[in-house]
This record gives C-alpha cells, sequence and structure tokens, in this order.
C-alpha cells in the first residue's frame, strides 16, 4: 500500500473513540505521526485516548497522547506545542471533536444550545487559530473542519448541532480563501458514521453498513499533498459525494412600485437551478447582481 502521508505530522482532536479513532488509525497506516487528543473520561480518564495511542505503535507507527478539551485556547496552544517539541511541524489538523445535545427548539436551554456551539465551533477555531501561524511559516497546512448533512439540510430536533455544523462550512470557505498563498487548504468532512453519537437513533443493520472505518479513507483525500481546498466530502458506508453551495441565475425585477409583487409570484424562476454556479468567493453575489442591473439598463438605453 501506498503511504500518502509519510512523515507528515498529523493532529485529531476528539480521537479517544469513534470517527476520531478511525481517522487517526487511518492517518497512521499512511505513514503519519499522529497527536492523539481527546478530552479524557471522567476524573481526567486518559484509558481510551491511550489505547488508541497504543494501537498505532503496535503497528509501528509513531504518536503522541494529548489530553486537553478543544474549548479551551490553552490546551489548544499546548497541544500544538508538544507537536511542534516531538516532531517539528505540523501539516494535518482534523477538527473531529464533537457532542449532542438534541431537542426541539421549544424545549432547547440556551445552555445546551451554547454548549454544542462551544465544543463544534469555537473548538475548531482554536485548534485552527494554534496551528494557523505555523501552517502560514511553513508554506503547508491541511485543516479539515467536521461538518453534518444535519448542518447541510436539516435535521429534526438538531437546530444547535446544525447551526454549528453549518457554521464551519463559513469557517472553511473563508479561511480555504485566506490559506491559498501560503499553501493551506480547508476542507470539510461530512460523515455517515455509526458513533457514540448515532447509537439508539438507527436501527442495528443500518449502523453494521455504516462503520467509521468507511469514513476515514475520505479524510485522506482531503489532506494529501494533492488535496483540493474549499471541498465539502460526505462520507459514509463505502460511497463518497460532494455537496455544494450553489447560486441560481435568477431574476432582475426593476419595478419600483412593487418589486415584491412580482419577486412573490416569480419566486419558482428565481429558485430554477438551471445554469447554478458555485460562488468562489461571496463578491460573486455582488458581481452577479450588479451586472444585470447594468445589462437591463444597457439594453434599455439602447
Amino acid at each position: 500500500m501506498k503511504k500518502y502521508l509519510q512523515d507528515r505530522v498529523a493532529i485529531v482532536t476528539g480521537a479517544g473513540g469513534g470517527l476520531g479513532r478511525t481517522h487517526a488509525l487511518e492517518l497512521a497506516r499512511h505513514g503519519a505521526r499522529v497527536v492523539v487528543n481527546d478530552l479524557g473520561g471522567r476524573d481526567g480518564d486518559a484509558s481510551a485516548a491511550q489505547g488508541v495511542v497504543d494501537e498505532i505503535r503496535r503497528a509501528h507507527g509513531q504518536a503522541l497522547l494529548h489530553i486537553g478539551d478543544v474549548t479551551r485556547p490553552a490546551d489548544m496552544e499546548d497541544m500544538v506545542a508538544k507537536a511542534l517539541e516531538a516532531w517539528g511541524r505540523v501539516d494535518i489538523l482534523v477538527n473531529n471533536a464533537g457532542v449532542l445535545r438534541d431537542r426541539t427548539f421549544a424545549k432547547m436551554s440556551l445552555e445546551d444550545f451554547r454548549f454544542v456551539f462551544e465544543v463544534h465551533v469555537m473548538g475548531a477555531v482554536n485548534a485552527t487559530r494554534a496551528v494557523w501561524a505555523q501552517m502560514q511559516t511553513q508554506e503547508y497546512g491541511r485543516i479539515v473542519l467536521t461538518t453534518s448533512s444535519s448542518g447541510l439540510y436539516g435535521n429534526f430536533g438538531q437546530s444547535n448541532y446544525g447551526a454549528a455544523k453549518m457554521a464551519l462550512v463559513g469557517l472553511m470557505q473563508t479561511l480555504a480563501l485566506e490559506g491559498a498563498k501560503r499553501n493551506v487548504r480547508v476542507n470539510c468532512l461530512a460523515p455517515s458514521a455509526a458513533t457514540a453519537m448515532t447509537q439508539g437513533v438507527l436501527p442495528p443493520e443500518a449502523l453494521a453498513r455504516l462503520s467509521p472505518e468507511r469514513v476515514s479513507p475520505g479524510l485522506i483525500a482531503l489532506v494529501g499533498d494533492d488535496a483540493p481546498t474549499r471541498m465539502i466530502l460526505l462520507a459514509g458506508a463505502g460511497s463518497f459525494e460532494a455537496a455544494h453551495i450553489t447560486m441560481t441565475q435568477g431574476l432582475f425585477i426593476d419595478d419600483a412600485d412593487d418589486v415584491a409583487a412580482q419577486l412573490r409570484s416569480r419566486l419558482a424562476s428565481v429558485a430554477d437551478r438551471a445554469g447554478e454556479a458555485v460562488p468562489q468567493s461571496g463578491w460573486e453575489q455582488y458581481r452577479l447582481e450588479l451586472a444585470k442591473a447594468v445589462a437591463m439598463s444597457t439594453a434599455r438605453a439602447g
């Protein structure tokens, strides 16, 4: 087997079990040296994360344990410092740590909403900030943010989780633009996998197909030398897809008397996906809308 990540240094947050564990093992299988981060169990129990480190070492790989909380910036800075001390660089960051606090929006406490946001969004921000300067200096970096179909498409009872997961897509879009000049590529992975967060949600026969091991090869495609940037890769049960945030061609409506009425009656045309585009930056909305306005003005003047 070709090792696509030989001697690269990778960090995986929340790697004590589930997807984080299989991500760490797959990165190591491809030659990466891996920092296995986890929050730890009660009373700081690190046995699960240590077990992942031991698995990697038994397979003749290199791994380092880090117990720390992604919601604490100082913990993330310490994590990166330990990786630099051990191996001199950080090439890959996989933001995997996550939690669930599912309830309908009407019944959800603000504390649960904030907590899920804090772990998923600010956790990814804290870890990414800790590696960002180093990756820019060495002019190489691969960052993966873990999004979800719950954020991309919605899911009943997961307003907090869905909002957080879609926020990570927005973070990816901008970081990919800001990192491009220094060869820092940023992507999102949307996994469908049986983990501690899916127990009791899906039937046993579905869970059997949705093993985390069938997701992690998708991660490898997002962190190699030839990785894309700004990709939203969906992965589950051995299947892989891409999601896109698109913009339709829409309509230009120049009716000063009642634009709202015109728009209400023609929303289906606005939503028509024929000729839709994937914007390369937020400015493309401005350009498209101004171009349509100028074209209409020119046509009338002619």
